[in-house]
């Protein structure tokens, strides 16, 4: 696989964990824990929202879904 995609991947698969660990987090609790942009996050966020594994309930927040997943 390509270097970026692993690291985009590993990026993604950390947010998830972040946010399952966390509960519910904040877009900016993301960006300063991740310490990227708010674009990023973001661009990461619309991947997991797309996949239906986190959901905003309000805006700016951001929760787990109760979609099962196997974290390798």
């Amino acid at each position: 696989m390509n270097p970026s995609t692993d690291r985009m991947l590993n990026r993604v698969k950390a947010i998830y964990l972040f946010i399952r660990r966390k509960g519910t987090v904040t877009t900016q609790d993301l960006v300063e824990e991740f310490d990227m942009t708010q674009r990023t996050i973001q661009r990461d966020l619309n991947i997991l929202t797309y996949n239906k594994l986190v959901r905003s309930p309000s805006r700016g927040r951001w929760t787990i879904t109760n979609r099962k997943v196997k974290v390798s």
